[in-house]
């Protein structure tokens, strides 16, 4: 039996349960700043993978990129979101055909571009985050 390799799956298994719980119990604004992180995650491990050469490595996290991209894209509540809801849609599907050519050109300037988009976007979520979770005082403790 190979210690370091059930070390791995040890380390492996716990950071899986940790996701698990972190997720269940994040508000809804967390979870998208988590699929945000996630992103970002995928597309720094993909940009590392091609710079190795590991094809297969690179393919496999840019569709994971792409697949929570979409998941972002699905999460837009367009009635409520409107003309933001419907730009945010657009640019979510802008950011999954640059990273699928990405994936077929083997080119880690279009990773570090949708790289960009998304931490814009996660900076504008994070600032929101206060006023999100931030419960409002009721009009007796404001002075009204």
């Amino acid at each position: 039996m190979n210690p370091t390799h059930n070390t791995q799956r040890g380390v492996a298994a716990y950071a899986h349960v940790s996701v698990q719980c972190g997720v269940s119990s994040a508000s809804p604004h967390r979870l998208v700043q988590m699929l945000m992180e996630g992103a970002l995650d995928r597309i720094a491990t993909a940009k590392g993978c091609l710079e190795r050469k590991q094809v297969a490595a690179k393919a496999q996290q840019i569709g994971m990129a792409i697949s929570i991209v979409s998941g972002l894209r699905a999460s837009l509540d367009m009635d409520a979101g409107k003309e933001i809801a419907q730009n945010l849609d657009d640019l979510y599907a802008y950011m999954e055909r640059r990273l699928f050519e990405a994936n077929l050109r083997n080119d880690t300037s279009i990773l570090d571009e949708v790289t960009g988009l998304i931490t814009q976007i996660k900076e504008a979520w994070d600032a929101i985050g206060d006023q999100v979770n931030t419960p409002a005082l009721p009009n007796s403790a404001v002075g009204a």
